[in-house]
């Protein structure tokens, strides 16, 4: 289990996640990086993930080449990635959720087809996603930059969610 948050404020974008890995009730690691740069045809795209590391690097694998096919087109690519997810038998069995942003856009991908752009800037995924939103969306009225907001709502996640940690992975990128 995780926590991932995605926040933009200003030109900067933030992706933010914790580094518990969990099996079952044990804490079998605490400093694992679930947030990734990717620079397929040299485009910045940030990636966090949620779910099965395994299901999680294979769709990161597949956004990639998605990417690379569509380069500096992030919308598209996760479109692409979305609809090969819902209709290829192999993916379908995939568990996991992916933030991702190029500085532009800011997109939660899911397995059931979905590329949801967040309404109000901020988006969460993972064990801890809901109180991640919660608090980044209370911290958008305030004075703050987009990763103080990440890390201040993944600091109240780690205190509700037994599953997130406060070991942070922190990737911002400018429009």
């Amino acid at each position: 289990m995780t926590t991932i948050i995605g926040v933009r404020k200003g030109d900067e974008v933030v992706i933010a996640g914790d580094g518990q890995v969990s099996v079952g009730q044990t804490v079998m690691k605490g400093t694992a990086t679930k947030v990734r740069r990717l620079s397929p045809g040299g485009t910045d795209v940030i990636c966090g993930f949620a779910g099965s590391t395994a299901d999680a690097f294979t769709l990161l694998e597949r956004l990639e080449k998605k990417l690379e096919a569509t380069p500096g087109q992030l919308a598209r690519a996760s479109v692409e990635l979305a609809k090969d997810w819902r209709t290829d038998k192999y993916l379908q069995k995939l568990e996991a959720m992916l933030i991702v942003t190029d500085g532009k856009d800011l997109f939660v991908i899911t397995g059931a087809g979905d590329v949801l752009e967040p309404e109000f800037d901020v988006t969460a995924i993972g064990s801890g996603g809901n109180y991640a939103l919660a608090a980044g969306r209370a911290l958008m009225d305030q004075d703050l930059s987009a990763e103080d907001i990440a890390r201040r709502a993944m600091a109240i996640a780690s205190d509700i969610c037994v599953y997130t940690n406060g070991n942070l992975t922190v990737e911002s990128i400018k429009a």
